[in-house]
């Protein structure tokens, strides 16, 4: 009887220890969830150990942590940065920055704010590039711009552990007034276009008027078809056409059937 007291004496000390010392255990149990696309940084008691990937991720003991990072494709928008050209004009330009961090200990490790000094090597890359070209060229050369910019950027991003793939001008703002000159200029164009336009199409029908009276002069009787032409035009439209006999008119030739006619109303008259 003594021994089975002692024994469920025993198994409820063990109960109540066990119960007592789950809080304990579940603080030694670190469970970690790394997301796809994301990486972990592990660190015991703030010193890094290791870098784990995708997955769920189980420790033991005191003073583990996990720091997550994005490893994906990702975009930055540097927006709104006024510079100077080369000819002193003020412009506004946004860019977008594609980057994507490859080096995630080096990330975390070597700046305090990666994201914060991407951004600034991009600010400081844009105003040396504008500064050395003009706003004419700079509006020429959008594309031109976007690959100096990228060649200034990535060499600084790779140090703190990023690799930039891209950076494109996305807005150009000009100022009002240079808005307007650009506007007049750009109509001022447009108007000497429509202009030689017009004189290329009347230099072109001069030289037909030109081509025809040379053959009409070479050719007289020409003028008479172009005149049964005008009159067969005014009699099938239904309109009343008054027209006087041209001074060079040229008489068109009797045929023999006319001219026989002609000899047969004369000798009827006679008779």
């Amino acid at each position: 009887m003594n021994y089975n007291i002692l024994f469920i004496i025993g198994i409820v000390v063990v109960v109540i220890a066990g119960v007592i010392a789950m809080p304990a255990i579940k603080n030694l149990r670190h469970v970690f969830r790394v997301p796809e696309g994301w990486t972990g940084l592990v660190y015991h008691h703030g010193l890094y150990v290791r870098r784990d990937n995708a997955g769920r991720h189980v420790l033991w003991g005191i003073g583990w942590t996990m720091s997550l990072i994005d490893l994906r494709r990702t975009s930055l928008l540097v927006a709104g940065q006024e510079v100077l050209t080369a000819d002193s004009v003020g412009l506004k330009l946004s860019l977008l920055v594609t980057y994507q961090v490859t080096e995630p200990v080096k990330a975390a490790h070597e700046t305090q704010n990666w994201l914060s000094d991407l951004y600034n090597a991009t600010q400081l890359a844009l105003r040396a590039v504008v500064s050395g070209v003009a706003v004419e060229a700079l509006l020429n050369q959008r594309l031109e711009i976007g690959a100096q910019l990228l060649a200034r950027v990535q060499p600084e991003a790779a140090k703190i552990g990023i690799n930039v793939l891209a950076i494109e001008a996305k807005d150009v703002m000009f100022p009002a007034d240079l808005k307007r000159a650009f506007a007049d200029v750009l109509k001022a164009k447009q108007e000497g276009q429509a202009a030689l336009e017009r004189a290329r199409g009347e230099s072109a029908s001069l030289r037909n008027l030109a081509n025809a009276a040379r053959v009409l002069e070479g050719n007289p009787a020409l003028m008479n078809l172009r005149l049964m032409q005008s009159l067969a035009s005014a009699q099938n439209s239904g309109s009343t056409l008054v027209l006087g006999m041209p001074g060079g008119f040229v008489p068109l030739k009797q045929t023999k059937s006319a001219a026989a006619g002609e000899t047969k109303e004369t000798g009827g008259a006679e008779a």
